[in-house]
């Protein structure tokens, strides 16, 4: 009896888990179709619900441009997981229709409807782009596809057309006011499968003051026609633009590359099983369009009250009590809410008399960010003390905004406030206001610490020496320090300019790296190392003038160093010699000759050089 007990507990928390499991889930209700059909050809159009529906309450659309050869056929399923304890269970509920188009243009398949636990869902409409292939062209093209060579990758590359993905920047306005906020999205438009994005480059504002509004947690898809066609689409990168200087300003493009995949009938084809398919990575780079958007400037004559709000504000103000005693603090509270550029609302002025120490305003703040600007609040707090009694009017607080759709200056006004300040009730610190020079009795001193005592008496009075500091040797020694300061910063300088210079120091130690390796090229000559003799003349030969001219050994050829030695005043006689050397060491690198030859070459080489630098250092 117990087991049975048992069993029947376990089997009812089982239930029990599985229905909360399905309440729980998110209901979605969604449509699922090609983006392009041809005339004549049959498709399929899915509606996916993962709830179980109430009923028969599935309405489907109308399907106008469509003839409908089955449906609606319904599919349905569940399954039941538990990972680590926990118990989730999923249902899935499909309609399945199979349209024939009737003819080509583009076509707009209605939203369906069902309803779970009495709640209605709707699907998206889905548009679709019906094309008019006849049997002609597609019976050539198989035919065309035929008679290719056996290149798959080229035929993968071909099936994509030039306008089957693009990147597009979409702006939502082209003209407005400076400091008055445009949206601007980049979407990816495919009319292919992709399995991969790769940006190239960032989005890039100049003169706009951008709030990136991308979610990366979810990622914002649909169905658009453009330019008569469909396509998928999704957001790439989305922001919020605040021109900040007036004039044309330009968005630059955005370059990315998208990987497409392409399904390729194989060329190979089985004998007995047939042929098959092979799915290719297609890469192909889009940018999208420069967009250019003209920034209007503000209206002239703005009041004084305008520190540059855009948008449409209201201004709620909070004064203290009428009645305050003097030195006592008291507070006032500015909100300034609305939509517009709320990041750049600054404090309105407060004014308040001279007698009152304000402190610094305390700021505080509630903005939501989306596509079509900023709204909610900035809150000010301006606290002060009353120093002096009395009765002071206070002027009205004013904040003056720029109104872009009425395209005028609005201006907001507190009401006027009256303010009577009564004596400390403590008793310190009296601060009645002397008439006629307004001063409290704060800054009257006391005479017993404001007087210093009169010292009587003779006077003593004693020579000093004079001290060593401020003296003539004092400013000579320092004048001294200065020049020897002065000329060791300046030759730091130098030397440091110097050593930055790289084609500087490059010519200055051509001579020496040449002279270095004619060492290296003579020891070879003496232990008869033909090849390797000739081997360092060239690199020696060709290093100093690489060095010297600051070009790069492999950028260097004959022509240009007669060119570079003719510009700096060697001889054509040295020129050609230098070019005969040249090429008489490139001849004997790898061909037998004397060795009293390797001695003649040596010895023109580490004269022409030393010519060359002697007339170069003039």
């Amino acid at each position: 009896m117990r087991d049975f007990v048992a069993k029947i507990s376990l089997t009812a928390l089982f239930v029990l888990a599985i229905f909360s499991a399905s309440a729980a889930e998110k209901v979605t209700f969604e449509a699922n179709s090609p983006l392009t059909v041809a005339v004549g050809e049959a498709f399929r159009v899915e509606f996916a619900l993962n709830a179980k529906p109430d009923g028969d309450t599935f309405k489907a659309p109308s399907f106008e441009g469509f003839d409908v050869l089955a449906g609606p056929a319904i599919s349905q399923g569940s399954s039941v997981q538990i990972v680590n304890g926990s118990m989730t269970k999923s249902v899935s509920y499909t309609y399945t229709f199979v349209l024939l188009p009737q003819a080509a243009g583009n076509v707009t398949i209605g939203a369906a409807e069902v309803k779970v636990d009495g709640s209605s869902y709707r699907t998206r409409p889905l548009p679709i782009e019906i094309v008019n292939e006849g049997e002609g062209s597609r019976a050539q093209q198989q035919q065309g596809g035929s008679n290719r060579a056996d290149d798959t990758q080229a035929d993968a590359q071909s099936r994509i057309g030039k306008d089957d993905i693009l990147l597009r920047a979409v702006v939502s306005r082209s003209s407005v006011y400076k400091n008055e906020p445009l949206h601007v999205a980049f979407k990816l438009y495919t009319r292919v499968p992709y399995v991969n994005i790769v940006p190239e480059s960032a989005p890039s504002f100049n003169g706009f003051w951008s709030q990136d509004l991308s979610d990366p947690n979810s990622a914002r898809v649909g169905r658009e026609t453009y330019a008569g066609k469909v396509y998928e689409t999704r957001v790439l990168y989305d922001y919020l633009l605040y021109p900040q200087q007036v004039g044309s300003l330009t968005i630059d493009p955005v370059d990315m590359t998208v990987v497409a995949q392409v399904v390729v009938q194989s060329r190979h084809a089985d004998p007995f099983f047939g042929g098959g398919r092979e799915v290719f990575n297609v890469p192909r780079k889009v940018q999208s369009q420069r967009a250019t958007v003209q920034v209007k400037a503000l209206p002239a004559g703005a009041p004084a009250s305008f520190s540059g709000a855009v948008g449409n504000f209201t201004m709620d103000t909070q004064f203290p009590s009428e009645r305050i005693a003097a030195n006592s603090g008291a507070t006032v509270t500015v909100k300034i809410s609305g939509t517009g550029n709320l990041t750049f609302v600054q404090a309105p002025k407060l004014p308040l008399p001279t007698s009152f120490e304000q402190y610094n305003v305390k700021t505080t703040e509630s903005i939501n960010t989306s596509a079509s600007g900023i709204s909610g609040y900035r809150q000010f707090e301006y606290p002060f003390i009353a120093r002096a009694e009395g009765a002071y009017d206070i002027e009205p607080i004013e904040f003056t905004y720029f109104d872009p759709q009425r395209v005028q200056y609005v201006t907001l006004k507190s009401k006027p406030l009256t303010l009577e300040i009564t004596p400390d009730a403590r008793g310190g610190g009296d601060a009645v206001v002397m008439q006629g020079r307004g001063m409290s009795k704060e800054e009257v001193k006391m005479l017993g610490q404001d007087i210093r005592f009169i010292k009587l008496g003779g006077a003593q009075l004693r020579s000093e020496r004079v001290p060593f500091i401020f003296s003539a040797a004092y400013w000579i020694l320092l004048l001294g320090v200065l020049a020897l300061f002065t000329m060791i910063y300046v030759a730091l300088r130098k030397q440091i300019r110097e050593s930055q210079n790289v084609a500087l120091v490059r010519g200055k130690r051509a001579n020496k790296v040449a002279v270095q390796r004619f060492r290296a090229a003579k020891r070879y000559m003496e232990e008869q190392n033909r090849h390797a003799f000739y081997e360092e003349m060239l690199r020696a030969l060709w290093g100093y003038m690489s060095d010297k001219f600051n070009i790069p050994v492999a950028n260097l050829t004959k022509e240009n160093v007669r060119e570079e030695l003719h510009k700096r005043g060697v001889s054509s006689e040295d020129s050609q010699r230098f070019t005969a050397i040249i090429t008489q060491c490139d001849e004997a690198q790898y061909s037998p000759v004397e060795s009293a030859r390797m001695n003649d070459v040596y010895s023109e080489g580490v004269n022409l050089i030393s010519r060359i630098e002697s007339v170069i250092k003039r």
